[in-house]
């Protein structure tokens, strides 16, 4: 997939994985206001900054990728949290409520939540991808040096 995405799976995977200390932080304790913003945005300008540089030849694909490995990462991340970023383990409400047994809610629960994690990293793999796609035809073909 490198000769599509640009980038080595290994290099997809290091530039996910920059994503994930924000949820080690919020999962485990409230992050304040300049520090969560940082774990936000700066991973993010990192996947655009090594797109944009590389000038992958796909970049909307090769964001879109990294988005979807940041959302499994987050996923799993927060399955592996789940006992000690709740004080209250959630329930379900309305009319689901009380009607599954406390381990069949449980799994219901945890496997929206990771779906919704992966749709999450989906989404902003994809919007950070069209501000790559952008960039990098803005920006055009870069000259190489003959050296």
């Amino acid at each position: 997939m490198m000769w599509r995405l640009g980038l080595s799976p290994a290099v997809v995977l290091a530039l996910a994985l920059l994503g994930v200390p924000r949820v080690v932080a919020h999962d485990l304790g409230p992050v304040g206001g300049v520090t969560n913003a940082l774990l936000v945005f700066v991973p993010i300008a990192v996947w655009l900054g090594v797109v944009v540089w590389r000038q992958t030849p796909r970049p909307f694909l090769t964001l879109l990728v990294i988005g979807l490995v940041y959302g499994v990462l987050v996923g799993l991340t927060h399955q592996l949290l789940w006992p000690w970023a709740f004080e209250t383990p959630p329930r379900l409400g309305g009319n689901l409520a009380g009607t599954l047994s406390p381990m069949v809610e449980s799994m219901v629960l945890r496997l929206f939540a990771f779906g919704s994690s992966v749709l999450t990293g989906l989404g902003v793999g994809a919007l950070v991808g069209l501000v790559g796609w952008a960039a990098l035809r803005v920006r055009g073909p870069r000259a190489h040096s003959g050296g």
